[in-house]
């Protein structure tokens, strides 16, 4: 689980900001996500199935959930890169990230991520990560969008769990 509270965290990082620049949009169907660390050994894959909707859904709620964590949330355009930076206090420590996207988002792209904590958060001063996309194409039969495939754990459908967030009292 602690794999998906990091990935939850690199897309906000990523899109938190979208609303202060026209970002571009990823293309509907089925991507493969690879996030490999500085921190640990390997990467991790996931499959992500989305449309249109569900892209901005994700980045709309990420970013309203970011708002009173984060002194700072910008995202701009230089040259063919988007530079997304965030200052945000994530558990008892702050977060400075610097986010250089490169890439379509109609075919592949790929995000390198680096961000400091102060204090050191769980024992870590800083990290870094690069996300590599891929679109695969249509999704798969029986896909819906936003369901996420990781191997090792249970499907899981964003949706459906944003949903399920919002009845709770």
């Amino acid at each position: 689980m602690r794999y998906f509270a990091l990935l939850v965290v690199l897309f906000a990082a990523s899109a938190a900001a979208a609303a202060s620049f026209d970002a571009p949009k990823r293309k509907s169907g089925l991507w493969e996500i690879n996030i490999s660390s500085g921190q640990a050994k390997g990467s991790h894959a996931m499959q992500q199935c989305i449309d249109e909707k569900t892209d901005d859904l994700m980045k709309k709620e990420l970013g309203e959930n970011q708002k009173p964590q984060c002194s700072k949330n910008e995202m701009r355009k230089e040259g063919d890169k988007i530079i997304a930076e965030s200052v945000c206090k994530v558990q008892n420590s702050t977060a400075t990230t610097r986010a250089v996207f490169t890439g379509r988002f109609d075919s592949a792209y790929k995000a390198d991520i680096k961000s400091t904590y102060e204090p050191p958060m769980s024992g870590m001063k800083e990290s870094s990560s690069v996300i590599e996309a891929k679109w695969l194409g249509p999704c798969k039969a029986g896909q819906k969008p936003g369901d996420i495939v990781m191997p090792g754990m249970p499907n899981i459908n964003i949706d459906e769990m944003r949903k399920g967030a919002t009845k709770r009292p």
